[in-house]
């Protein structure tokens, strides 16, 4: 593992509770010396920690490492900073704590960010301090259509494409009526809406749906509805520890026979590590990165384990690391002065070649386009090793994989 204190572009983890600022590892920045600021914001021990959570600043760091590594002569243009931040998947002070580091930490960019209520709440603060966000763990595709920025980036993927790569192929293998179990909040409702509308444009239909509070440890209630409902498929609006419980819980139940299948709209790496091999067999799922797909994947999942304790990056892990990557480059090209619209600006106008993602292009409405994929959870006898859940079943094209353009309702899309 590199020597993080010899890196050039030094880095400070900074831990930001509710109501304490702590720093460590580095001296402040000198008298004069040019410092980028990026606050990583997720979710530290609920449902999304295993997802996001602590890892993702290992994350970051690699990602302030390998810029450095790659500015002329190994010494980058400018001192980088990383702090952290626990919005406790509440819109509240997820707020408080973004308006804090703008404003007393002056703070240039906010990535990760997983929970789409926070996210919106950091979207609008930084468009209005003109500040970038690098949504990188975002879901609601709402944060490119009607809620976009000129300062906003997303990243990973989104409920459009999750939708629309699950949705369709399902409906298309004979999954035809659906029943959703939907996290009851915006990501939830924005997966849910975005879902319906492919299973309906594909000719399925939707017998109902319940929404579940985030968190929830109990969901035989909702299963009972599901399987009254006389649906084939229940659609899991809902991730994290929610996806896991209520995989578990239909499997112990028996819910899943007579034919009836669960549809995991966003499932990821880390859950499917929780389920084990056992329980979580057959899924079917998209993502925009797997650790095993390429050399390039497997060299930086490697660094990333060997750092966090020999835990595989999930694709929110990956996304904060591309992103900030892509940002560094556009603030090195613009200056650390410029504004947060003047460096999105930058990042759109440049030709990516992503070490995780393959090509990237950022559109006008701030997507980050790039292909993504559609795996089978593997059964336990075709797993060669610790960490090898997936096959691969299909490659979706960057042009294929997000909403059009034209169809997202940004008024910033040309």
């Amino acid at each position: 593992m590199r020597n993080r204190c010899a890196c050039l572009a030094r880095i400070v983890v900074t831990v930001l509770a509710p109501m304490a600022l702590a720093t460590a590892g580095f001296p402040a920045a000198s008298m004069g010396e040019a410092v980028v600021r990026i606050g990583v914001l997720n979710d530290g021990s609920g449902p999304y920690s295993d997802l996001s959570g602590r890892r993702s600043v290992a994350a970051a760091e690699l990602a302030v490492e390998d810029f450095a590594a790659a500015s002329p002569g190994g010494a980058p243009p400018f001192r980088v900073e990383i702090l952290y931040g626990d919005h406790q998947n509440k819109p509240d002070v997820g707020a408080e704590i973004v308006r804090r580091w703008v404003d007393t930490e002056d703070v240039l960019a906010v990535v990760d960010v997983p929970n789409t209520s926070v996210a919106l709440a950091v979207n609008e603060i930084m468009r209005d301090r003109d500040r970038v966000f690098l949504g990188s763990s975002v879901a609601s595709s709402d944060l490119t259509g009607p809620k976009c920025a000129a300062t906003t980036v997303q990243w990973t993927f989104d409920t459009w494409a999750l939708a629309h790569a699950n949705g369709s192929r399902i409906v298309a293998g004979g999954g035809d009526r659906w029943f959703f179990l939907t996290a009851d909040y915006a990501f939830g409702h924005a997966l849910e809406r975005d879902a319906t509308a492919v299973v309906q444009e594909n000719g399925g239909k939707v017998l109902g749906s319940v929404r579940h509070p985030l968190g929830t440890s109990d969901f035989s209630s909702f299963l009972v509805q599901a399987q009254g409902s006389g649906a084939n498929i229940i659609g899991l609006a809902n991730a994290g520890t929610d996806a896991v419980t209520v995989i578990k819980q239909a499997r112990e139940f028996g819910i899943l026979n007579d034919g009836r299948s669960l549809a995991g709209l966003l499932v990821f790496l880390s859950d499917v590590h929780s389920l084990g091999l056992e329980a979580a067999q057959g899924l079917r799922l998209t993502e925009a990165f797997y650790w095993d797909l390429n050399d390039r994947t497997r060299d930086w999942s490697r660094r990333f384990a060997d750092r966090v304790g020999g835990t595989m990056p999930t694709m929110n892990h990956a996304g904060v690391y591309s992103s900030i990557l892509a940002y560094l480059g556009a603030v090195a090209a613009v200056g650390p002065d410029a504004g947060g619209t003047r460096v999105v600006d930058r990042m759109k106008e440049s030709s990516i070649d992503d070490p995780l993602f393959g090509p990237v292009t950022i559109r006008s409405d701030g997507r980050a386009v790039h292909a993504m994929y559609q795996f089978r959870v593997k059964a336990p006898d075709q797993s060669t090793g610790p960490w090898d859940y997936y096959a691969l079943e299909s490659t979706i094209p960057m042009e294929q994989a997000f909403r059009p353009l034209a169809e997202g309702g940004c008024p910033l899309a040309k």
